[in-house]
């Protein structure tokens, strides 16, 4: 696991019990745990420690959300759960297998909230925040900022070069790097560049263009390729193409568009991997999978689920996050991929307001 100074790692306890001990922590007690002392916070931070919790089963799948506040204090008459008339959007977190929700400390300098449309990404132990636009100005924002779990703190990334873009795909390969392609500049002219970030060094890299213009696009990484599934150019005003490419990292580069990867033309916001190759998405009605070059339906979507929020996928598990209707408070399913049955997340009423993205990490 790494070389590290574990002298009394829990006094009184041989050190492989001290070591069991700590990789039971709960994911939201890492901060306190790690700052206890240095030899804890140095075995909290080596890989070996996280292979062994993996390989333990003791990790978790959470889901953070860019989400509205609920109004705590809605007129007379007004429904439950209503939200402000310019919501304020915070990042929250869930472990839809235990029901755990909480607030994740908010973005430094962020008075307003998070930025409206922000990017929400998962790299190993972090979360990026990208671009999106200030709530208060609607000035479009190239700004990144890093959450950390293990320290619970904040930092500044550097920003995303070039033209600010709004809408743009993004993912990451889980471990230390997050691509970015496509969006809509300041002109409302549809991207075709594209980016690197490398979250360890802090640092951006230019990828080789798309082959066109991909405005509100879906981006996934699958297996070594960043895919950039569906979106539109600037000619097509918003009419969303069916069309995708990847881009393989190891050769650096892209390879043919597929004109028909998407059954219909439809935005793929809700586009995602299950971390085993296999994509899933929603059709207004069904959750769908892509099996060789056709989408096939899994299961018919709950009615309390028709207005789609939020997918996640892992290890033939499935959450959503959705309503019944467009203003309608949200609710939380999962849905187990193998029996095809679906369970309700239990929601505190906190945590019930409009989700404009989020990610899937395993803590």
């Amino acid at each position: 696991m790494g070389r590290v100074n574990h002298k009394d790692l829990i006094p009184g306890l041989p050190d492989d019990l001290g070591l069991e001990c700590l990789v039971r922590v709960p994911h939201q007690y890492f901060s306190s745990v790690s700052s206890v002392c240095r030899s804890w916070k140095r075995w909290i931070e080596l890989p070996g420690f996280w292979r062994h919790r993996k390989a333990s089963g003791l990790t978790r799948k959470v889901i953070v959300m860019a989400q509205a506040r609920v109004d705590p204090t809605p007129g007379l008459g007004a429904k439950k759960h209503a939200v402000a008339s310019t919501p304020v959007y915070r990042l929250t977190i869930c472990e839809p297998e235990t029901g755990y929700w909480a607030e994740l400390p908010p973005v430094p300098g962020q008075p307003g909230g998070l930025p409206m449309f922000c990017q929400l990404i998962g790299v190993g132990l972090n979360l990026v925040v990208l671009g999106g636009w200030n709530p208060v100005t609607w000035e479009v924002s190239n700004g990144v900022f890093i959450y950390n779990f293990i320290s619970a703190t904040w930092r500044c990334g550097a920003d995303i070069p070039g033209s600010k873009r709004s809408f743009f795909a993004c993912a990451s390969d889980s471990d230390r790097t997050v691509f970015v392609a496509g969006g809509h500049d300041e002109e409302k002219c549809a991207l075709k560049s594209a980016l690197a970030y490398n979250v360890v060094e802090d640092k951006w890299i230019a990828m080789p263009d798309m082959s066109r213009g991909r405005d509100e696009s879906k981006g996934v990484c699958i297996r070594g390729r960043f895919h950039v599934v569906g979106g539109y150019d600037t000619n097509m005003q918003g009419q969303f193409e069916t069309s995708a490419e990847s881009f393989d990292i190891a050769t650096w580069q892209w390879g043919p568009v597929q004109e028909d990867f998407l059954n219909n033309p439809m935005c793929p916001r809700n586009c995602v991997d299950d971390g085993d190759g296999r994509l899933f998405m929603s059709n207004d009605t069904h959750v769908i999978v892509r099996q060789g070059s056709t989408w096939q339906a899994v299961v018919e979507q709950p009615n309390s689920i028709r207005n789609m929020a939020f997918m996640a996928a892992w290890q033939d598990k499935m959450v959503v996050i959705g309503s019944e209707r467009f203003g309608a408070p949200y609710e939380t399913l999962v849905l187990d991929l193998k029996s095809s049955k679906w369970k309700r997340v239990e929601v505190e009423e906190d945590f019930v307001g409009h989700v404009q993205s989020g990610c899937c990490l395993e803590l």
